[in-house]
Formats: C-alpha cells, structure tokens, sequence
C-alpha cells in the first residue's frame, strides 16, 4: 500500500490535512504560527509551565479519550488521527464563557492572564473527569501548571466551584463525542504515512509489525513515542531527530495483560494509563508516581521511554527494578527477554542492537511476606527530576530476610542495585541493625557523583537515611516517620 503523504487531524471543529510536516515541527508552533491560534502560550518550551496546554482526544480501544498535553514539546507528526482542541473552542458555538472560565473570572484567577489559558484546560480536563474534585485532586491536576503572580488559592477555588455554572453532560465535546469518534474512525486508514523533507522526515508505521521493518530500514532513526524527552532535543538543544518514527499512536503498544502472577505492558503505555493499575496491585507506588512530572507530561510520556533513554535518573527504572521487572527487545521478527537491571550497561548506553526497540515490560506481582517501597528525593516535591530514587522490595519468612533489592537512581552512570547493601540484609532477622548494617554498606556500592541537583555527601547521606525510612515505615511503630501525603 503506498504511504499518505500528509497529516490529518481535527483541529477544533474542523479537518485539517498538513502535508510535508517535519519530524521536528512541534504543535506549539502550528497552532501560533500557522493556524494564528495565540491563546495557546509559550513558555518554558520544555513541558514545565503549562501555559501551552492543550487537549488532545485519540481513539484508545475504539473509544475516544481527550487528555491535556503540553503542545510545546508535542509534535505535529504525532496526532495524525486526533482531535486538537485549544483554548479558542472552549466556549463552544455559542461563544459564551464556558463554565472553567467563568469560574476563574468569578475568583479572580487570573491576573496577567498569560498562564491562564493553560490553567483553564487544565481545569476543564479536570472537570470533564471529576466533575466535583476535592482539593488534592485540583492540587494533582495543576502539577503541569506554573503561576506567578495570581498564586493557587484562587486557582482552586475556581476549581471547586465550576460545578455551579454547568455540568460535562452539557458540554459541547461531550454532546459531540458520538461524531468526533465517528470522524477520527474515517480518518484511520491502516497506511503508513511518511511526511517532511529527507533531512527531516516523520514516519508513522502502520502497525507493530510495519515499526518492526520500518526500524530496520532506518536503524539510526529517533523513536519517538511521548516526546517528553525527545521534544526538549528540539526545543533546547535544537538538535536534528530526522528521520524519526512515530509510534505513540499503535495500539499494538498499548497492551495491559494482567495475570495472578505478573502484568505484561506494551512499551507504548504512558504513566497515565498505567495509573488504574497502581492502586490494585503496586499500592506502594502510589504518591511516587503523582510525582512523575506533571499531568500533561504523564499523559504524554510512555514507562517504555522511560526506560529505553537509559537516563540514570529515569524516574521508572529504580522501583521496576526492585519489582524484579524483565523487558522484551524485538528487532524484525526475533525476541530477547532480559532482567531490567541487565539492560543498562553504561552511561548513554543500552543493550539494545541497531534496529531494535523495547516492545514490553513484564512487572511479577507481589508475593506473600514482600515489603515494597518507592522514594524520590528533589528540589521540588512536585515536577522535578530526581536528586535520589529508589525502589526497594524485602521479602521476610519467619522474621528473616529471605530476599532483599535495592535499586537507586541517580547514585551512578545507570540505575543500578546496591548488591552490598542487600547482602548485608540477606540472611538476617529483620530488625535495626540489618538496615543500619544495610545503609553502612551503600559506601561499597556507590561512589555518587556531585552535579547541580545534589552532592555527592548529600546524595549518599540520603540514600542510607531511605533505608533508615523504609524499616521505621515497614515497623510501624511509635518511631515511625511522619509522611506528609494527599
């Protein structure tokens, strides 16, 4: 079948069909530049402040789902087939406040209104899910978006109150989804789509299968799944990604097998979706993973990515580690399946051949007796790289340490096991001087570099005083720490 030569998309409320469209042109610059749609704002160009946040609706399984991105780090390439909705459509044909913005008129949330635009789509998302959020869910929901002069209080405010002035029932892109859906269903015509000049080429496979040969063909090719890494290549490093593949869009990358002993993930599966999951069966990674950036970017951001970039302060890496995950690697039509930890060799460096690529990630469920924890360590609580990150999972029988991982990141060129500090726990009742042993033992393990994030001291202070945490949290008794959550 010959490959479509542009891309095609629902911008608001009509279709829009864009060809030559570069692997690097980002939404941001689409929607200003060329669609004349300023409501949409830059800012920080690196997915941080949200002020150009937009709302993106794909066909997941079929049905449509609309998320917040950050259009500044997205690229254009990647929304063949989805329906773009900017702060312009909000109000709806009528051209009347929507209830978002009536509320933040009605509790001054604005004030220099540059931010506000991103805030409100924020909040309508928000409000499209939730239509009464308590505080903590507004609190959740805005950790995508910067303000600096209106401050929060107000913000939320108006937040809490948008179920005065309408409900989503009423909505226009609720009362419009049965022919949205329909819409982006015809857009869909099982074909590659190749677009952009040679030096700057997007490439959307078809299917798995069609990424599978497409990588082969291009071996030196950016993968491109959520862009919220590669997007900042672009934006702040302006460096070349040409060719790139496109794959966010596969639902062959989408899959969530859950089974009484594991759960299998295609690479493809971003932070949000696998959120669902978290609850059920990795309770422990609860507040770790509200950690992971801010909601645009977790709707973005693939666990996949993540992984395969081999930063060693990946926010994934660590606790999926300690849970004893494996990834399976394809390349054509052959498989490998390796322990996680083996993937990353060194720095920048990842036991992955040309023309290969992360197709899933098995994570086992916990067994009986198993203690897990998940900590990240930063300079904000909320949207930040890690200064420290660890997962550590101790499996007890009989008051005796049966098994012990400990995987940190940031303490060295990749997330790594501390295998002196889980000897020092292995064979041992579990008590304080296991873990003290434990924490002693990290200064064999670690020799932490110092960078602007952290020292090398603070670093591995930090690392022993987490085990320290871990038992105090596990013991739960009258020492046990304070932990300041939702």
């Amino acid at each position: 079948m010959e490959p479509r030569r542009e891309i095609r998309l629902v911008l608001n409320d009509r279709e829009v069909a864009v060809p030559d469209v570069g692997a690097s042109q980002t939404l941001l610059d689409f929607l200003r530049l060329e669609q004349r749609l300023t409501g949409t704002k830059e800012g920080c160009a690196e997915g941080d402040c949200g002020a150009c946040t937009v709302l993106v609706g794909r066909l997941h399984d079929g049905a449509l789902r609309y998320e917040i991105v950050n259009a500044c780090i997205r690229f254009l390439a990647s929304l063949d087939g989805c329906h773009v909705v900017t702060i312009e459509h909000l109000s709806g044909p009528d051209g009347r406040l929507h209830p978002v913005q009536r509320a933040m008129v009605e509790h001054h949330g604005s004030q220099c209104g540059f931010c506000t635009p991103g805030f409100v789509m924020a909040l309508y998302a928000l409000w499209m899910a939730q239509p009464e959020p308590t505080v903590a869910q507004v609190e959740t929901a805005l950790q995508g978006n910067l303000c600096r002069c209106t401050g929060y209080e107000p913000i939320i405010a108006a937040a809490l109150a948008v179920g005065r002035h309408g409900t989503p029932s009423a909505d226009y892109l609720s009362r419009e989804r049965e022919t949205n859906t329909k819409h982006l269903k015809s857009l869909r015509d099982g074909r590659r789509v190749i677009t952009g000049p040679a030096d700057d080429q997007a490439i959307l496979p078809a299917d798995v299968d069609d990424f599978a040969q497409a990588l082969l063909d291009h071996p030196d090719a950016t993968i491109v799944a959520g862009a919220t890494d590669v997007g900042l290549w672009v934006t702040k490093f302006l460096r070349p990604i040409g060719p790139a593949i496109f794959i966010g869009h596969l639902d062959g990358l989408k899959s969530i097998d859950v089974t009484e002993t594991d759960i299998t993930i295609g690479a493809g599966v971003t932070y949000s979706e696998f959120a669902p999951l978290i609850a059920a069966h990795f309770p422990h990674l609860t507040e770790y993973w509200d950690r992971i950036a801010g909601w645009q970017v977790r709707n973005m951001g693939t666990i996949g990515g993540n992984i395969a970039n081999g930063s060693p302060i990946g926010d994934t890496p660590p606790v999926l580690i300690a849970m004893e995950a494996e990834v399976t690697l394809r390349r054509g039509d052959a498989r490998r399946t390796l322990p996680l930890e083996d993937f990353f060799v060194d720095y920048g460096k990842q036991d992955r051949a040309d023309g290969e690529f992360v197709e899933t990630i098995r994570i086992p469920l916990p067994r009986t007796g198993q203690c897990d924890a998940a900590y990240k360590i930063s300079k904000r609580r909320d949207e930040d790289i890690s200064s420290v990150a660890v997962g550590i999972s101790v499996v007890t029988e009989q008051e005796q340490i049966t098994r012990a991982i400990i995987a940190f990141g940031g303490m060295a060129a990749t997330p790594k096991r501390a295998a002196q500090a889980e000897a020092a726990l292995v064979g041992h009742p579990w008590g304080e001087a296991a873990f003290e042993a434990a924490a002693g033992a990290l200064a064999s393990d670690f020799s932490p570099l110092s960078d602007w994030r952290a020292s090398s001291d603070y670093r591995m202070r930090t690392a022993q005083n987490l085990l320290r945490r871990f038992y105090l949290e596990q013991a739960a008794g009258e020492d046990a720490p304070v932990r300041l959550s939702a």
